[in-house]
């Protein structure tokens, strides 16, 4: 099976959180990208900060590697507004590829209507504008039943108000791998998880993101269905290695 075409090799840390210098995370998501482009992965997952550089960088090297980032990362709380403006601020700066983090603490409330208004605000500029939107509903915060019911109604909202060609722009991705979770419980993708987003996704492509850290938990994803996965340990699945990393 040839993993590299699922992969968006991701870097999301913060310099703050790694103690490192803006241009020292630079070259880091520079060197992500090259290795993505030595290695034709899919795509790179970087901060939004940092997709401008590295569209430019990427083009420079005729690479056709698609350049993805993050929206309202990574807790999801962020207004409509102010994931809008952020959104149309990396399609500016040439994103390929937008990852929103869904307002799942709104789910969870039972606001359904802001949930449903965000994904399609959202959704519609990145149609317009040719590009993915990706849907990270954090399954680590919600039980199994809530990941179906949120997965059926993202599908449901989708297959509504888009047209089929635009359904194949539009994805379920299962985490941030930035929640804290207690009691040793997975923060990312799990078998379990994806299998359920799977069966309510509908018309849509999920992607499985953190956790997956072998080869043959990255062989498996894809057999279950999913897409795209995300990974910090891009290099190490294509080497036939396993990973440590959280993410």
């Amino acid at each position: 099976m040839n993993i590299a075409q699922y992969l968006d090799s991701t870097y999301l840390k913060t310099p703050s959180q790694t103690g490192i210098s803006d241009i020292e995370t630079l070259k880091k998501v520079k060197d992500l990208a090259q290795e993505a482009i030595d290695y034709q992965l899919y795509a790179v997952m970087i901060r939004p900060d940092y997709v401008s550089e590295v569209k430019k960088y990427i083009d420079e090297q005729n690479s056709d590697v698609l350049v993805g980032t993050v929206i309202g990362f990574h807790e999801g709380t962020y207004s409509v507004r102010e994931k809008l403006a952020e959104a149309i601020q990396v399609i500016e700066d040439g994103a390929d590829e937008l990852d929103f983090v869904i307002n799942y603490s709104e789910y969870l409330k039972g606001n359904l209507e802001y949930v449903r208004e965000e994904f399609l605000t959202c959704t519609q500029v990145c149609i317009e504008n040719h590009k993915v939107a990706k849907w990270i509903i954090e399954i680590a915060a919600l039980t199994d039943q809530q990941i179906a019911d949120l997965t059926k109604h993202i599908s449901n909202w989708a297959e509504e108000n888009f047209s089929e060609n635009d359904l194949s722009k539009i994805f379920i991705k299962s985490s941030t791998g930035f929640y804290e979770t207690r009691d040793g419980k997975p923060n990312g993708a799990t078998f379990e998880g994806i299998k359920i987003m799977i069966d309510n996704a509908g018309k849509l492509s999920v992607k499985a993101a953190g956790g997956v850290r072998t080869p043959e938990d990255a062989e498996k994803m894809v057999n279950l269905g999913v897409k795209r996965i995300g990974t910090s340990s891009a290099l190490a699945l294509l080497k036939n290695e396993s990973s440590s990393e959280a993410y």
